[in-house]
């Protein structure tokens, strides 16, 4: 995680893309599912819809942006991997809760990812508080990429 504060926000920042994802009952945790027109948004939107449990993000402003680099052994790692790391960026100081969460390299075929995370520093009393994620597991996780079927589709459950 890398927080480039010379780097300037751009107006995409300012966005909320729409809503592609829902939340699915599951014993003592949280199931995030989370679909996108291609695998990248799918798992932007996991990203977020892990972010929207915790706090509304409608309430957060743009005022930093943070850099996160993940990589795994395969699609399933690269997941587990990109979700921990932008948690891990909610969970040490600065707090950074972002507003958006934009995939700018997403290579699937040697699992890696590059991301920029517009948001700002999670403030109780601005920022709602929602269930604490705890950590991502991998635990039922599920990809599903068949373009010619259907949409590419996650499932993700969050321990809270």
């Amino acid at each position: 995680m890398e927080n480039d504060a010379n780097e300037e926000i751009c107006e995409d920042d300012f966005f909320i893309v729409p809503c592609k994802y829902e939340y699915l009952d599951h014993t003592a945790d949280v199931q995030l599912h989370a679909w996108g027109d291609t695998m990248q948004e799918a798992f932007e939107q996991c990203a977020l819809a892990m972010f929207n449990y915790m706090t509304e993000l409608e309430r957060v402003e743009v005022k930093q942006v943070f850099h996160v680099e993940a990589q795994g052994e395969d699609m399933m790692g690269l997941l587990y991997h990109f979700l921990d790391e932008l948690l891990f960026m909610f969970s040490a100081e600065p707090y950074l809760v972002p507003r958006r969460v934009k995939i700018l390299e997403f290579d699937q075929e040697n699992f890696r990812i590059k991301a920029r995370a517009a948001g700002e520093e999670f403030q109780i009393g601005k920022h709602t508080q929602g269930a604490e994620v705890k950590a991502i597991t991998y635990s039922a996780m599920q990809i599903h990429d068949r373009p010619e079927v259907e949409r590419p589709e996650l499932f993700v459950i969050v321990d809270i």
